[in-house]
């Protein structure tokens, strides 16, 4: 298998510029990516910038699907409301455990052109603004709907089994296991919207050292659909792209576009 990656030098993140206040990365932050059978669950739903967000409470109205895989089983995440960390489960048995979460409708409103401008450059959709020029849009005065599309794997005992596609409406799909399998030349992991291939699309991917440092590597994906990622033991990571579609707005003050954002959070087992 061929994998066409092109990666940028990883940052320090006291080096990186501001990003835009809308581009907001939402994750799952497990309190432990390696747990036993006899432990529990629990995960944190973050949004922020940096690898650095703050812990949203168990909200049903939040979204619209929150389970927890586990070789054939699907098991809804059931909760107490207001609860943090939103995901509190006994481990439902051995094996790698897939957490999968998606939000329901979110608003954004533009109100500056450059924000947006410096949005869309950041995550690589350029040809966004042209047509939203070419669509006759407002450069000020407008809204964007998003949703968040998230997964993250845990191992639990030995953490045997293989993630798969899930019928998320965008997902990262980790093509081998970071806690059973060989991972030293990287994680191939495949990325699709409405299960087809996103081809030639960034992916960043956030890397949390041993230490707290934290830095980015921007890749992009191939033909398939699928990039490599480099990885090391000990570190937890990130993986986040987004798209951005076309919206026709049937009424004053509707979206005229649409994000839909994925990411997947793993950890790679210190040696």
């Amino acid at each position: 298998m061929s994998y066409l990656v092109r990666s940028f030098i990883a940052l320090n993140l006291a080096l990186l510029p501001a990003v835009p206040s809308a581009a907001h990365e939402f994750w799952i932050d497990p309190v432990a990516y390696e747990i036993s059978a006899d432990d529990r669950i629990e995960a944190h739903l973050r949004v922020g910038s940096n690898y650095d967000g703050t812990s949203m409470v168990y909200l049903p109205r939040n979204f619209s699907r929150f389970d927890v895989a586990l070789g054939d089983d699907l098991i809804p995440v059931e909760g107490r409301m207001g609860a943090r960390p939103a995901l509190q489960m006994d481990a439902p048995g051995e094996g790698l455990a897939v957490v999968l979460y998606e939000a329901t409708n979110n608003i954004v409103n533009w109100d500056e052109w450059d924000r947006f401008a410096g949005f869309c450059e950041h995550k690589d959709f350029t040809e966004v603004l042209d047509r939203h020029v070419a669509r006759g849009l407002p450069e000020s005065g407008f809204t964007e709907s998003y949703t968040r599309h998230a997964k993250s794997l845990v191992a639990i005992g030995a953490g045997a089994g293989a993630d798969r596609e899930f019928g998320l409406r965008t997902e990262f799909v980790a093509l081998a296991n970071p806690y059973a399998d060989d991972v030293s030349g990287g994680l191939p992991v495949r990325l699709l919207l409405e299960g087809e291939p996103r081809r030639d699309v960034q992916v960043e991917l956030w890397d949390r050292a041993p230490d707290g440092d934290i830095s980015v590597v921007k890749y992009r994906t191939d033909q398939a659909g699928e990039a490599l990622l480099p990885v090391a033991p000990g570190h937890i990571y990130m993986a986040d792209s987004v798209v951005m579609l076309e919206v026709e707005p049937e009424s004053a003050g509707d979206p005229v576009w649409h994000s839909l954002w994925a990411s997947l959070t793993f950890a790679v087992p210190a040696e």
